[in-house]
């Protein structure tokens, strides 16, 4: 078979990206190609499955601004879908007198980074969310979630597909080299032919 473009891997990172591609360039065929006989099988469907909040990155920089956005672009998409998750929160516990500038700086990263709903909270606040947590304070974190991130990506195919891409399964990439001859340039700015070969 024959495409405009295709994608190695059926991983959440691959199926999310053929999804946004197909998206923005309807007019191209599309495949994704997956080694494995079923979609997300290796890191995507055996990960902690936390939608992180973004308190954590250097405020500024792209990976909390995306951190933010994905995860509210995460919860929103489940919702359309119906994929269940649980938005059950986290708390960073310092049970040190020491720890707790460090805690206090996270807190101002976070805001600076606007993650939704940050608070300190206090020994007896901790235990009323936590009774089996013991601290001196906590960074309260309430938009941090779980979801099953398998789901999400086996979503994110049938998104694909449904827009007229093709998913190969059991077709594992050995080999890829440029076309000898390159085709004229497409609207959507193709020009250099790959192709991509498997075991079979």
């Amino acid at each position: 078979s024959s495409f405009d473009v295709a994608v190695v891997g059926a991983g959440i990172v691959g199926l999310a990206a053929a999804r946004e591609l197909i998206q923005r360039h309807p007019s191209l065929a599309f495949a994704v190609l997956e080694k494995e006989q079923e979609l997300a099988h290796h890191q995507s469907g055996h990960n902690s499955g936390v939608i992180h909040s973004g308190i954590y990155y250097t405020p500024g920089s792209l990976k909390a601004k995306l951190c933010v956005q994905g995860a509210a672009l995460c919860y929103k998409y489940c919702d359309q879908k119906g994929i269940p998750y649980n938005q059950c929160g986290k708390l960073i516990v310092a049970v040190e007198h020491d720890e707790i500038p460090r805690l206090k700086a996270l807190y101002e990263r976070g805001l600076q980074n606007n993650v939704p709903g940050l608070k300190l909270i206090g020994a007896k606040e901790i235990q009323e969310k936590e009774p089996f947590c013991r601290g001196l304070m906590a960074l309260d974190s309430p938009y941090t979630g779980i979801v099953d991130y398998k789901q999400v990506a086996q979503s994110y195919a049938r998104d694909f597909q449904e827009a007229g891409g093709t998913i190969l399964t059991d077709f594992e990439v050995t080999n890829m080299e440029m076309a000898k001859e390159s085709s004229p340039e497409s609207e959507d700015g193709l020009k250099y032919p790959v192709i991509v070969r498997n075991k079979k």
